[in-house]
């Protein structure tokens, strides 16, 4: 599939049942969760690229900043190591978040249920959803889908048993729709433009 294919679609091709004939509040059928991931992701309003390898994830970059226009912004990124492994890129990366409209981060896990992004303090620090900026770029990679938040935690306490992370929480609502405008869970928060680079690491 050519890299523009997968824009706004991504992942693999769900059946007709899944996404035609199923009712909003039934329950959900025995899919694998990197389709069920991509159900509620795109439902939810995100957008994403599946990339098979990091050249392709370069590519999708780079789609991205020129369609957005982009080129010349500021992105806010607090992680060294994606600044590190992104710095062929030529982009320009600031750690204050008063000089960029985009952030530029990783996440803990990818959560199939609900087709949301959990981050903690890792990634966001101390601040809160609508502290962020409105426009995020989100690298990713197919080892971090888990099936529901439970098991996210799950990870996370093993993973970084010795200090767990604080301010855990999850991008869920990436544009507000009528499903979602009224939802108290995303109380507090505001709607985000997403993209999702997806890497197969499996």
């Amino acid at each position: 599939m050519g890299l523009f294919g997968k824009l706004f679609g991504g992942g693999k091709k769900v059946s007709k049942e899944t996404t035609e004939t199923r009712g909003e509040h039934m329950p959900d059928l025995k899919i694998p969760v990197d389709e069920k991931f991509t159900i509620y992701f795109k439902k939810n309003g995100g957008k994403f690229i599946y990339c098979e390898n990091f050249s392709e994830i370069q590519g999708a970059l780079s789609n991205i900043i020129a369609e957005n226009d982009w080129r010349n912004k500021f992105f806010y990124c607090i992680d060294e190591r994606l600044e590190k492994r992104f710095s062929k890129e030529k982009m320009l990366f600031t750690n204050k978040r008063k000089d960029s409209d985009v952030f530029f981060t990783t996440c803990e896990h990818l959560v199939a249920h609900n087709g949301s992004i959990l981050v903690c303090s890792n990634q966001i620090e101390e601040k809160k959803l609508n502290e962020l900026p409105s426009n995020l770029i989100v690298f990713a990679t197919t080892s971090q889908l888990v099936d529901s938040i439970s098991e996210a935690l799950k990870i996370i306490k093993k993973k970084y048993a010795k200090k767990i992370p604080d301010n855990i929480t999850t991008l869920k609502h990436f544009q507000l729709t009528a499903e979602n405008k009224n939802d108290f869970l995303s109380y507090g928060s505001a709607s985000k433009n997403v993209y999702l680079l997806l890497l197969e690491d499996y």
